[in-house]
């Protein structure tokens, strides 16, 4: 037996040998999972009548829920919450504004006025209650995307200049990104619209998303929130 010993001394040296390495491996490998902890997540808030909430669509259809997936899908760990209420007026929008905050957000996309043009409203009107929202968004410390609206001929060319000035004008006063017009690619397009031939339609809605989604990026940018890793894209 003691002429064993010169044989299994080595081996037991080996073993213990690899033994550290290995719990030296794994101690590494938990400092470096450490060192990347997971993004936090972003909260951003929907706030809009109609063409926010999905009218006409699912849930899963709505522009928030299509945004929000899109952006995941990207890298973002964000969180969108769909504060549309259809047949919604600016005013209206003000009125419901703090409580539908609540404990607050790392952002807002506000679209909001359409439904004012539809029915003619003063645009003085319709202008003071989105500088009350972006003030109180202010006050908050929340950071707007503004997404406009333009209005249509039916009620004359100085009512159109008028309302039409109000989106680039508080993204001037707040120094807010301004998504022109929320519409765009879709307003003119009958086969991106539902037979209202007023609200986007699932196509509708990923055109918005498709065609708004850059001016998110920066902004999301601006806040300071990245993309964390490329996930493939679901779309």
């Amino acid at each position: 037996m003691p002429q064993l010993e010169p044989v299994l001394a080595p081996k037991r040296c080996g073993l213990l040998k690899a033994a550290a390495i290995a719990l030296l491996a794994a101690s590494l490998g938990l400092a470096a999972g450490s060192s990347s902890e997971p993004s936090p997540v972003i909260k951003l808030i929907a706030f809009g009548d109609s063409l926010t909430a999905g009218f006409g669509l699912p849930s899963g259809d709505a522009f928030p829920a299509v945004l929000e997936k899109t952006l995941r899908n990207e890298g973002y760990n964000v969180i969108i919450t769909n504060a549309g209420v259809s047949a919604e007026t600016a005013s209206g929008g003000l009125a419901r504004l703090d409580w539908t905050i609540g404990d607050g957000a790392d952002g807002a996309i506000l679209e909001l006025g359409g439904n004012d043009m539809l029915r003619g409203v003063n645009p003085e009107v319709t202008e003071a209650a989105l500088d009350a929202i972006m003030a109180k968004f202010h006050a908050r410390g929340i950071k707007v995307l503004i997404a406009g609206m333009r209005a249509t001929q039916n009620f004359g060319r100085e009512y159109k200049a008028r309302f039409d000035a109000i989106y680039p004008e508080l993204a001037k006063k707040y120094a807010s990104p301004l998504y022109p017009f929320f519409l765009e690619g879709v307003a003119q397009d009958p086969a991106l619209k539902q037979k209202d031939g007023i609200h986007p339609n699932k196509a509708g809605v990923a055109r918005i998303v498709e065609n708004i989604l850059p001016t998110v990026r920066a902004f999301l940018d601006e806040i300071g929130v990245r993309a964390t890793s490329q996930q493939p894209s679901s779309r």
